[in-house]
């Protein structure tokens, strides 16, 4: 049977990529759909693990090949998802997770059906600013135009399946995992399962 689709979407300093890779640690048949990007690699990033790490003229290429389910600019930087990434991944059986900015999202739900989209919020404005200044990786200039675009993509958490709020860690983690768990428990992906036990599979 064909993986499901998780699609995690979230304004800068909410906590998403700490929460997806909790998840991926957590399910051992839920995989990161690694996205590639132009920006440069962080010190204790790995390319193919956070990233594929590419340059503008690959990018460039990876789009005129077709190669991109969706691919978008954000603060500067370009980041796509490569559909076959995404296909090895589901045709193996496993559920993709993909960490993506609102646009992303917003392309896939137009090209794919049936995925599951969960919003990360924080719990406030101030909170999402002190998140970015913790991670010492902006500028004051950086952190305002974060900010500003942040207001505009809560916005669309209403298009969204789910919302969490993650104002404790450890509790919208259980939330997130809850929502996997139920996800998959649903009629329509079980039937399959339900076919074998009748046939004495």
């Amino acid at each position: 049977m064909k993986g499901m689709l998780f699609i995690v979407s979230a304004p800068s300093g909410a906590g998403k990529t700490t929460l997806c890779s909790m998840a991926v640690d957590f399910f051992p048949d839920l995989r990161h759909s690694v996205s590639y990007t132009t920006r440069p690699s962080r010190p204790g990033e790995t390319n193919g693990v956070e990233y594929w790490f590419v340059d503008d003229e690959t990018f460039d290429a990876m789009i005129e090949r077709g190669e991109f389910l969706e691919h978008a600019e954000v603060f500067g930087k370009r980041y796509g998802t490569a559909k076959k990434d995404l296909d090895r991944l589901r045709s193996a059986g496993m559920d993709a997770l993909l960490e993506i900015d609102v646009q992303g999202g917003e392309t896939v739900k137009s090209l794919l059906k049936g995925g599951v989209y969960v919003f990360i919020l924080p719990p406030s404005l101030k909170a999402c600013e002190d998140r970015l200044k913790g991670r010492g990786k902006d500028t004051t200039k950086d952190i305002r135009k974060r900010l500003s675009i942040a207001v505009e993509e809560m916005k669309k958490a209403s298009e969204y399946d789910y919302i969490i709020i993650n104002d404790d860690l450890n509790a919208a983690f259980e939330k997130l995992k809850s929502i996997v768990v139920s996800e998959r428990a649903r009629r329509a992906r079980m039937m399959d399962k339900v076919k074998g036990i009748l046939e004495g599979r």
